[in-house]
Formats: C-alpha cells, structure tokens, sequence
C-alpha cells in the first residue's frame, strides 16, 4: 500500500468567500487561497474557521475541490474537514477528499450529542478505515463540543500510528499535548490550533506543525522558521501583538470577523461577508485595537524578515 503523503508545517485554515447572492465565490477564493501559498506557507486546509458548519453538503464538496485545486497547482499539500454530525456523512466527506486528491481529512467527532470513548474511537476508526489518506483528529471542543480523552487518542495512534495526525485544542493545552506525546512514546505527531497563541510552547512540547488563520500567516510562516531554527528571540518578538490579536478571538465567529476585516484590509479579499446567523459583528473599537495589533506585528515580522 502506498503510504499517505507526511503533512507537516504551516497550514492556514482558509476564510470561505461569498458572493452578492451568498454563494461561494469561488473565484475570488482562487484569489484567497493564491495570496496564502505565496506567503511561503506548506499548504492550505479547510476547518471550523472556515464555516463549514453553516455550509451546504454541496457547498462543502465545492469549497474542497476549489481548495485541493489551487493546492495540487502549487504543489502544497492540502488537509480538508470531513466532520460531521454522522459517521455516514463524515465518511462520504472523507472518501471524496480522497477522489479529488486531498493529502489529508481532518475531523472533529459530532458536536450534538454527548459520546463515550467507544462510539468516539468508532466515529475515527470509520473515517480512518475508509480512506487511505491522513486523519488528523481534532479537538476542537474549545470552541464546541466535549474534550477527547487521551486514551481515545492513544488507541487511534495504535492501531493508525503511519497516518493519524492529533490537533489538541482542549485546555489546558500544554499539558494534554504532553500527555498524549508520552502516553505514544513521543511518537504522536500533532498541530498546534490555537492561531499561533500556543505555537512557542507547543513546538517545544513536540508539534510538527501549526494550523493558524489566514490573515496573518506570514507572520507565523516566520514564527514557525525561528523556532524550527532555535531563534527564540524572534519567535518571542513576533508571539507579542499576534498573542494580544488572537487574545480578541474567542470564539468561531470572533475569528472568522477579525481573520476576513485583515484580509480585507490587506486587499486580499473585497468582502467580509459571513454566513448567518452570528454570534459576533466587529464594532468599531475592537477593529481599531486589531488594526493597531496589526501593525505591530508587520513591524516585528519586517524586522526579522
């Protein structure tokens, strides 16, 4: 069996774009997801940030296929969400990830109802069983949903050890990422998904990577390659505003409005628009406090370029 592709590195979770009508705008998104690769970035992934709990089964296939697209042009790897309410419909998102050449699926197990650890490691298992690609479990119960438990990860990685991948986003999140890389023998491979925030102490707990926004992965293209390199003193300098910026961000929607007013900003899309209903509109004082933040942070990464 051929192996599945390593994924590793800066992955920006991308924004997805709608036009007037509040469809996908797909060209615009080519656009998008073009700029992102152009910052030096390992590939393009699709996750919580980019809506896609408020999408369409149809409109999730078509957001993959525009993501997997631009990826396979460039030659980046790309990691596309199949999580869902059902093992059903999580599979059929996996296998056609599969179909149109994606690297890997990521997954966060169902947000609707409270699972125990066998129907949890079934969910994955089934994923997993379906698809020869990689799986990165998520654990997004930050956000939504309830923690994983370390021996649902632990039993994964046993019986998937050569393609399963873990993004640990439940607090504390040091210490369950230290957890989970000695219950595996410091063999666990996961990603660091809290915008950068946790990317310091994170890599020193063992990441091979890092799933941040879109907006500023720039600045964590350069944070990832100082710490990779051992240049604390950079890492630290650019960890400063991008920790303040994402201390703003404490929800999906707080994310999604900050992540697309920068792009915006940056002329790298036209339009804010998101899919309602919402939890959190930017007014006009946290947009000032962002673009400040911002700032500093072009500063610190121009610096250290």
């Amino acid at each position: 069996m051929t192996q599945p592709t390593p994924i590793r590195g800066v992955l920006p979770v991308v924004q997805t774009l709608f036009d007037d009508t509040g469809a996908i705008d797909s060209a615009a998104m080519v656009g998008e997801l073009t700029w992102v690769l152009d910052q030096g970035v390992a590939g393009l992934t699709t996750g919580m940030v980019s809506e896609i709990l408020r999408l369409t089964e149809g409109e999730r296939r078509e957001l993959s296929e525009v993501v997997v697209g631009v990826a396979r042009d460039r030659g980046a790897l790309s990691i596309v969400s199949a999580g869902a309410e059902s093992t059903r419909t999580a599979v059929a998102h996996a296998r056609h990830a599969e179909s149109i050449g994606a690297d890997a699926v990521m997954a966060i197990p169902p947000i609707s109802v409270a699972l125990d650890d066998s129907e949890t490691f079934a969910y994955f298992a089934a994923i997993a069983d379906a698809t020869t690609i990689g799986l990165v479990v998520q654990d997004a119960s930050g956000y939504v949903g309830r923690p994983l438990s370390i021996e649902v990860q632990v039993e994964l990685f046993e019986r998937y050890s050569d393609r399963i991948y873990f993004k640990p986003e439940a607090a504390p999140i040091g210490p369950r990422l230290s957890e989970l890389r000695n219950a595996t023998g410091g063999e666990a491979r996961a990603f660091e998904g809290s915008g950068g925030a946790a990317l310091i102490d994170s890599y020193r707990r063992g990441i091979v990577g890092t799933m941040p926004g879109t907006e500023v992965c720039w600045g964590i293209q350069r944070m990832w390659r100082a710490v990779t390199e051992g240049d604390w003193a950079v890492a630290y300098a650019i960890s400063g505003p991008l920790n303040a910026m994402v201390s703003l961000q404490t929800s999906i929607d707080t994310y999604v409005a900050i992540e697309k007013h920068l792009l915006v900003r940056q002329g790298v899309i036209a339009s804010e628009a998101a899919r309602r209903p919402l939890s959190f509109v930017i007014d006009g004082e946290t947009r000032a406090e962002v673009d400040r933040l911002f700032d500093q942070l072009k500063v610190v990464a121009l610096e250290h370029a």
